[in-house]
C-alpha cells in the first residue's frame, strides 16, 4: 500500500491542507468537553462565578477577609480594587479591568472560605472557641494580638492541606454568592450571561469543526478521485504496452478487475486514510492527556478500555485477515467465468450446455458470496462489542466519579467531560479498527495494481533508435530466426532464414501448429525472437522505434476485430488523415463495398461492440479494408481470407495485387487456392522451413506441400490451376 503514495506526489498541497484541517478539527473536538464541564460546574452550580476573583465586594466583607491576609496580600488586593459606589452606607469595591484574576483568586480563596465558614450559623465554633455573648469571631480576631493570630493561621493552613482544592473553591464561590445577594447583584442574570457566552463559544467551535470536517472530506474525495484516475490511466497505458507474454501472464479478466475494482478499493481507502492516520491518533492521545488533566484517579478505566478494544480488534482480525486476500482473486475468477460465458454464448447454446455454465457461474458467485458473508459477519461483531465496552466504561466513570463528587475531589461537570474524553479515545480506536477492515483488502488491491505497473515489458524500445532506410521500402529478411515461448521446453520456430522483397507476395503454409502465425507475429514485435534477427530494409527491428515499425505495417489478424463506432471510423483506425475517396477505394478492393452499400447508413453504419451485427466474412473484409486504407509498405494477412468464399477470395486478391506492386505482401493461409499464385511460398513443418518456391515447383519438390495440396484439391484441379 505504501508504494501507492508515490503516485500522490502531485497532491502534496491537498495532503498538507488535509493534515492542517484535521489538526484544527481534532483540537476543536478536544476543546468541547472543557466547555461542557464549564457550563455545568460554573454556569449551573456556581451561577456563572468562575473563581474567587470577586467582581464586587462590600467594605464589611472586605474587612473580614483582610483579617486573614498578610500585609503584602492586603496591599495587593487594595491595588486591584477601586471604590465604585455606596450601598447602604457601605463602600462597594469593584475589580479593576486589568487585574490578574487568577492571582487574585489564589490570594482570596482561603480567606473567603474561612469567612464563609465562620459566618455560617451551623459552624459549631463554640465547641472549639469560647465566644462571649454578643460578640462574633471576627470581633475577637480584630482584638487578638498579631503573634497569636499568626500562630492560629498556621494551624488553619495545616488543616487546609487536608482539603481538596475543589472544596476550598466551592466554599469561596459560596461566599461570593452570599456577598452578591447581600449587595444586590443579580445572580440569575450573571448565570444566564455566562451560559450564553460559553454556549455561543461551543456553537462556534462546533461550526468551525464541522466546516473543517466537510472541507477535509471534500479535499480528500477529490484527491482520491484524481489518484484513481491517474492510476487507471497508468495501468491502461501499461497494459496497452504489454506484449502477448504479459497479457498471457495476467489474463484479460484479471487486468479488467485490477483497472476497475482494485483501483476503486484504493480510492475508497484513501478518502478515509488520512482522516484516520492524522485525526484518530491526535484524538486518542489528546483525549488521554485531557482526561488525565481532568482527573488522574480514573486513569485505570481508560487503560482497561484500550486493552479491551485492542484484544477485540486483534482477535477479529486474526480470524478475518486470511479471508481478505482471497476476495480479489475470487472476483477475478467471477469476472473470468462471466467473460467466458458471455463470449462463448453461441457455442454454449449450440451444445445445450446452459445448465453447466449456470452451475459454473453459481459456484464462482457462491464462493465469493460465502467469503464476503464470513468477513461481514465477523466484522459485524465489532460494533456491538465496542458499544458494550463504551457502556461499561461510562458506568465505571459514573460510579468512580460519584465517589469523587461525594468526597469533594471532583465535580459533576468533570464526570461528563471525562466521559466525553473517554468516548473520543474509544472512537479513535474504533475509527482505526474500521479502517483496518478496509485496509487489508485495499492492500491486496494495491499490490495487484503495483504488480501491473512494475511489470517489466519484455518488448521495449531501444534507447538509441535507428531510422529505416529511405532507399528501400519494405524488404523483410529473416536471419536464422528461432523463437521459444516463455517457460516452454522447446523452440516453436527453428533457424528460419528467408527474404520477402517489395513487389512480391510471400505466402506461408503448413499444418496446424507449424508456426505460421507465430512467425508472422514476430515482424510487428508482438513477440521478440529468441534467436537470430529480423531485418526490415536492412535494419534490425529491435533497433527501431516500435511505433515507427508498426506504422510501416498493415496487419490483418486471423480473427477480424472491429471497434464500436461507424464503419468509416473503423476504416480510419489505421490512418486518421485518409479521405472519403480512400475509404471508398479500400472498401471496393476488400470486396466490402457490396454489402456496405446495402446498409441503412452505409459507411456511417454503427458497428456494435465486438462487431456482433456483421458476419464473420464481413468482419474480415472490413479488417482488410482498414489495412489497405493505411497504405503501408508491408502487408501482413494472418489467415485473413479464411471466412471468404472462393469467388470473393479470388476477386479480392486480384484487386489487391493492383495496389501492392511495390509493396511487400505476407500471407498466412490454410487454403492452397489462396496462395498458389504467390511469388514465393514458404512451407513450414514443426517450426522449420521444409520448402520455398512457387506452387508448381513445390508440388514436385516438397512432399509436405503436396500432401496439403492434395488434401484440398484433386490432381486434376491442381494441374489446371
Amino acid at each position: 500500500m505504501l508504494k501507492i503514495f508515490k503516485y500522490l506526489k502531485k497532491e502534496v498541497l491537498s495532503v498538507i491542507a488535509i493534515i492542517f484541517l484535521l489538526i484544527i478539527q481534532a483540537y476543536l473536538d478536544l476543546t468541547l468537553p472543557e466547555y461542557t464541564s464549564k457550563i455545568i460546574n460554573i454556569g449551573v452550580q456556581q451561577n456563572g462565578i468562575e473563581n474567587a476573583s470577586i467582581e464586587k465586594i462590600g467594605q464589611k466583607s472586605l474587612d473580614k477577609i483582610n483579617l486573614f491576609l498578610s500585609e503584602k496580600d492586603k496591599n495587593y488586593i487594595l491595588e486591584n480594587y477601586q471604590k465604585e459606589d455606596i450601598y447602604k452606607s457601605e463602600n462597594i469595591y469593584k475589580l479593576k479591568k486589568n487585574a490578574n484574576k487568577e492571582k487574585i483568586s489564589s490570594v482570596l480563596a482561603k480567606p473567603m472560605t474561612l469567612v464563609y465558614f465562620f459566618s455560617s450559623k451551623d459552624n459549631n465554633l463554640n465547641k472549639y472557641v469560647n465566644i462571649p455573648e454578643g460578640m462574633d469571631i471576627f470581633t475577637i480576631l480584630e482584638n487578638t494580638p498579631e503573634a497569636q493570630k499568626q500562630t492560629m493561621f498556621k494551624e488553619i493552613d495545616k488543616k487546609f492541606k487536608d482539603y481538596p482544592d475543589t472544596i476550598i473553591n466551592q466554599m469561596a464561590i459560596n461566599f461570593i454568592k452570599s456577598e452578591y445577594e447581600r449587595i444586590n447583584v443579580n445572580l440569575d442574570k450573571l448565570q444566564i450571561n455566562y451560559i450564553l457566552k460559553v454556549g455561543s463559544i461551543m456553537i462556534l467551535i462546533a461550526l468551525v469543526a464541522m466546516f473543517s470536517g466537510l472541507l477535509t472530506v471534500f479535499i480528500g474525495a477529490r484527491m482520491a478521485g484524481r489518484l484513481a484516475k491517474n492510476l487507471r490511466e497508468k495501468v491502461f497505458k501499461k497494459v496497452v504496452s504489454f506484449s502477448k507474454n504479459e497479457m498471457k501472464k495476467f489474463g484479460a479478466a484479471s487486468l479488467i478487475t485490477r483497472t476497475t475494482n482494485d483501483i476503486q478499493q484504493i480510492q475508497m481507502v484513501i478518502v478515509f486514510l488520512f482522516r484516520v492516520v492524522i485525526y484518530a491518533p491526535i484524538i486518542g492521545i489528546g483525549g488521554v492527556i485531557k482526561a488525565l488533566n481532568t482527573n488522574s484517579s480514573m486513569t485505570y478505566i481508560i487503560g482497561l478500555a484500550v486493552v479491551a478494544i485492542l484484544v477485540i480488534v486483534i482477535t477479529l482480525f486474526a480470524i478475518a485477515m486470511p479471508k481478505f486476500t482471497k476476495v480479489q482473486k475470487l472476483i477475478d475468477k467471477l469476472n473470468l467465468v462471466t467473460r467466458e460465458i458471455l463470449t462463448g454464448l453461441p457455442v454454449i447454446r449450440a451444445f445445450s450446455n446452459e445448465k453447466h455454465e449456470e452451475e459454473r457461474f453459481e459456484k464462482a458467485n457462491k464462493d465469493l458470496t460465502k467469503i464476503n458473508i464470513f468477513i461481514n459477519r465477523t466484522m459485524s461483531f465489532m460494533m456491538p462489542i465496542m458499544m458494550l465496552v463504551m457502556n461499561f466504561v461510562c458506568l465505571a466513570i459514573v460510579y468512580s466519579g460519584a465517589k469523587g463528587v461525594d468526597n469533594g475531589s471532583m465535580q459533576v461537570g468533570d464526570i461528563l467531560a471525562y466521559i466525553q474524553y473517554t468516548m473520543q479515545i474509544i472512537m479513535a480506536f474504533l475509527m482505526i479498527s474500521m479502517m483496518s477492515i478496509m485496509l487489508p483488502r485495499a492492500n491486496v488491491s494495491a499490490k495487484r495494481v503495483i504488480e501491473v505497473l512494475e511489470t517489466k515489458n519484455t518488448i521495449i524500445d531501444t534507447e538509441e533508435p535507428k531510422d529505416f532506410s529511405k532507399t528501400k521500402t519494405g524488404q523483410v529478411e529473416f536471419k536464422n530466426v528461432s523463437f521459444r515461448y516463455p517457460d516452454a521446453d522447446y523452440d516453436v520456430i527453428t533457424d528460419i532464414s528467408l527474404v520477402a522483397n517489395p513487389g512480391e507476395t510471400t505466402a506461408f503454409i503448413g499444418s496446424t501448429g507449424s508456426g505460421k502465425s507465430t512467425l508472422i507475429n514476430l515482424i510487428p514485435r508482438f513477440y521478440d525472437v529468441t534467436g537470430g534477427e529480423i531485418l526490415i530494409d536492412d535494419v534490425n527491428i529491435k533497433d527501431v522505434d516500435i511505433k515507427q515499425l508498426r506504422e510501416k505495417i498493415g496487419y490483418v489478424p486471423q480473427k477480424g476485430i472491429l471497434f464500436t463506432g461507424s464503419i468509416k471510423e473503423n476504416i480510419r483506425y489505421g490512418n486518421k488523415n485518409i479521405t472519403d475517396e480512400d475509404i471508398e477505394k479500400a472498401l471496393s478492393i476488400s470486396q466490402a463495398k457490396e454489402f456496405v452499400s446495402k446498409l441503412t447508413d452505409q459507411e456511417n453504419y454503427q458497428i456494435a461492440q465486438g462487431g456482433t451485427n456483421v458476419s464473420g466474412g464481413q468482419k474480415q473484409r472490413l479488417s482488410i479494408a482498414r489495412a489497405i486504407a493505411k497504405n503501408p509498405d508491408i502487408y501482413i494477412f494472418d489467415d485473413s481470407f479464411s471466412a471468404l468464399d472462393y469467388k470473393t477470395d479470388a476477386k479480392l486478391r486480384k484487386d489487391l495485387a493492383k495496389i501492392t506492386k511495390n509493396k511487400t505482401v505476407l500471407i498466412v493461409a490454410q487454403r492452397i487456392s489462396t496462395i498458389m499464385h504467390a511469388d514465393k511460398i514458404v512451407v513450414l513443418h514443426e517450426g522449420e522451413v521444409v520448402g520455398i518456391g512457387k506452387h508448381k515447383d513445390l508440388l514436385k519438390n516438397c512432399q509436405v506441400y503436396k500432401e496439403i495440396a492434395l488434401s484440398q484439391l484433386s490432381e486434376e484441379e491442381l494441374e489446371n490451376a
